[in-house]
């Protein structure tokens, strides 16, 4: 099993169960913009902290719920670690917040089918990728968050995104200008 196995399996555990969740982080990115390697996999889900140990019990010996959650810095909410020992991967489970956008990004999330994880798997949209990245950009400062939003607005471009969505979260997250430094170095397509 490698890690995008790991994750298939915990979607279709999650599934099972009739969890509402949200694949986020370097999975989400690559759905709109370029693959890339990821040690882990993110995942957002609308479930009381108890559920977590429904899932534990539903993926088996093969995976370890850490039951001690620990404080997410941006959307202010918990995020517990399930690892997976045999490959050295870990999926975090965060809780949905009462972060607005972390609430909207939820709310209007989609079902995509994943070619890296060759399964369907429920995604935020591509807008919402970007300002979360933005955000995680704003606060870690990881190179990696930048690339994926220059790599997501690059592969969708202009016309399939709305704009106005992008500027409303990024006015209210003051990632605004950054997202225009990003914009700025993508070249133009011929």
């Amino acid at each position: 099993m490698d890690g995008f196995e790991a994750t298939a399996k915990v979607i279709r555990a999650m599934e099972s169960l009739g969890m509402k969740y949200m694949l986020v982080g370097g999975l989400s990115s690559m759905a709109y913009g370029i693959p890339r390697s990821t040690k882990d996999a993110d995942v957002v889900l609308a479930v009381d902290q108890s559920a977590l140990g429904k899932l534990a019990s539903e993926l088996g010996t093969s995976f370890e719920l850490d039951p001690q959650g620990t404080f997410e810095m941006v959307t202010g909410t918990l995020r517990f670690h399930l690892r997976v020992p045999e490959i050295a991967f870990e999926i975090e489970l965060f809780l949905l917040s009462d972060d607005p956008h972390d609430r909207s990004r939820f709310e209007r999330r989609q079902k995509i089918h994943s070619q890296q994880l060759n399964t369907d798997a429920v995604i935020p949209t591509s807008e919402d990728v970007i300002v979360m990245k933005l955000r995680w950009f704003g606060i870690a400062k990881r190179g990696k968050d930048a690339d994926d939003v220059r790599d997501v607005i690059a592969v969708q471009g202009d016309e399939v995104l709305d704009w106005d969505y992008i500027h409303h979260w990024t006015a209210i997250h003051g990632t605004r200008e950054l997202l225009e430094e990003i914009r700025a170095s993508i070249p133009p397509l011929d």
